[in-house]
């Protein structure tokens, strides 16, 4: 049933959950909805309120806010075996959530219903069609998730289609076809589009792809150009194994590539605000490589790459990154030329007018730089220091004089417990002209030289307190050196409202960190004016 308009259904809230390392509390799923209500998704799955308690109490808050574009589904299986739905307890739990959608999962595969379901494959059948009616008589919205459709299909085709008929008939909204493995080709799976088509030509198509294959999204597009109506992912294609279609790189495939207006551009412009604020929430790291949202998305290291956009963007960009409110980076590295040094100077504000022997030098130095460990793509703060640090009349905010790093093993009065190592650093700093002398004990030897460090500064740059540490990474550079190995140590900082990174290298691990702590906290003062 082919269709000028397609239909954006979010799950990450239930599927995208599910993902190792994600853990989201009821307040995080609240204000996750929120935000996919402004970024214009159509409907929302809100998570399966039969299999936990916080999905339970998600729903029930739920129905105290107002959302302006999103419709929100509660997610469930259909009846199990041999019950009624009166009778059956996760039935109710979605009736008890009280959204306008539900969506059903139910056993689109002969060898699943034998095998996994342990029943019949009449059974099953009455299973759809019971649920199915059972919520269209309450006045719901019903989509079906046909799940293992295109497994099933392959090995079993006929029973497939009679799940889909079966729902088709029941009243289902729409019938999603899911790819739960993950595992399907584009051809086959387009060869299973085309057969459900056939039979159920007067009920829209939905596509459910996991990434297990690397071509959830690839199969995304490819069934909306073949027909199908609702597309489902989750916000940076999180999901359990390899997660699910990137619900994002969708959206905006459909509307720059496609031409579907899906969403208004005010919200496309707001895609890569979605994506880093779902990964905080997530606890997870933002994908650096995510097309459209990524930091790396329209970065640009290659020296004839960066004199392409120089004259014009689009030589080595496919899209205008502020479409999707991303922007463009020069990267500066040991294969960069003067016009990557040039540009990521404009890219920092930096107008010295720097001369071409300058621009060189400072070229060397990075260079020299990168050859001893340092690494500047990703430390874009040490850089700028770098470079600040090479102009006339810049002055360093403190000067290190020494610093010493005692550690020791403190004895516990528990037997059960082990010895605690406790650190101890003494610095002298020069800040202001004036000697400041402290010490700090941490719980490691770089978090007793912060301390240390800290304790001198804030006496007179107060603004100090507010900077924390949110990451800190350590990488061997020469493994074959074992312990001799010389390290980098990449630094995060943030202030509250801005982050950014500071780089150190030595052979010597604390070393490392204390170059990658002084240049956060340096940078620091410097970025706030």
């Amino acid at each position: 049933m082919p269709t000028d308009r397609v239909q954006l259904y979010d799950t990450t809230l239930r599927d995208g959950s599910q993902m190792e390392g994600i853990s989201l509390s009821v307040e995080d799923k609240i204000r996750i909805t929120r935000k996919l209500d402004e970024l214009g998704l159509e409907w929302i799955e809100g998570g399966f309120p039969g299999s936990n308690p916080k999905d339970a109490e998600y729903f029930r808050r739920l129905r105290n806010i107002d959302l302006r574009n999103a419709k929100v589904s509660a997610f469930g299986g259909t009846r199990k075996p041999n019950i009624t739905c009166e009778t059956d307890a996760n039935i109710q739990s979605l009736v008890a959530a009280e959204t306008p959608g539900i969506t059903l999962v139910g056993k689109a595969s002969m060898y699943q219903v034998r095998e996994i379901l342990e029943t019949s494959a009449e059974e099953n059948l009455a299973m759809i069609a019971d649920t199915i009616s059972y919520f269209k008589k309450l006045g719901k919205t019903v989509f079906f998730d046909a799940e293992h459709y295109f497994d099933g299909f392959a090995a079993d085709p006929d029973f497939s289609l009679q799940c889909l008929a079966t729902a088709a008939r029941a009243g289902a909204d729409a019938l999603v076809l899911c790819d739960t493995n993950g595992g399907m080709t584009t051809r086959s799976m387009l060869a299973a589009i085309e057969a459900a088509q056939a039979r159920v030509n007067d009920v829209r198509l939905g596509i459910h792809c996991h990434n297990d294959a690397g071509l959830a999204v690839a199969n995304s597009m490819a069934a909306v150009e073949a027909g199908v109506w609702q597309v489902q992912g989750c916000v940076n294609g999180y999901g359990e194994r390899c997660g699910n279609a990137d619900i994002l790189t969708i959206l905006a495939n459909l509307k720059l590539k496609m031409g579907l207006n899906v969403v208004e551009d005010e919200q496309l412009a707001r895609l890569t605000e979605v994506s880093n604020y779902v990964s905080e929430l997530a606890n997870m790291v933002p994908n650096a490589g995510a097309p459209y949202v990524g930091a790396s998305a329209f970065a640009h290291k290659a020296g004839y790459h960066v004199a392409g956009i120089m004259k014009d963007e689009r030589a080595y960009q496919h899209i205008d990154p502020g479409l999707v409110g991303n922007s463009s980076r020069v990267l500066v590295s040991e294969l960069s030329g003067q016009r990557n040094l040039l540009m990521k100077l404009q890219e920092l504000g930096i107008d010295y007018p720097l001369t071409q022997a300058e621009v060189r030098s400072l070229l060397e130095v990075v260079k020299e730089k990168e050859s001893q460990g340092f690494q500047y793509e990703g430390a874009e703060a040490s850089f700028e220091l770098l470079v600040r640090r090479s102009l006339p009349g810049y002055r360093a905010p403190w000067e290190l004089e020494d610093f010493v790093i005692v550690e020791r093993r403190g004895r516990s009065h528990d037997r059960e417990t082990q010895n605690e190592m406790l650190a101890e650093a003494m610095v002298k700093l020069s800040v202001e002209g004036q000697q400041q002398h402290t010490a700090h004990e941490g719980n490691g030897p770089v978090n007793a030289l912060d301390g240390a460090v800290r304790k001198a500064l804030v006496q007179v740059y107060p603004q100090l307190e507010h900077v924390k540490l949110v990451d800190y990474k350590v990488r061997i550079l020469d493994s074959q050196a074992a312990t001799g190995a010389k390290t980098r140590v990449l630094i995060e900082s943030t202030d509250g409202s801005r982050y950014w990174t500071t780089v150190g290298s030595s052979t010597d691990i604390i070393e490392a960190s204390w170059l990658a702590l002084a240049d956060a906290l340096e940078y620091a003062l410097i970025a706030a004016g």
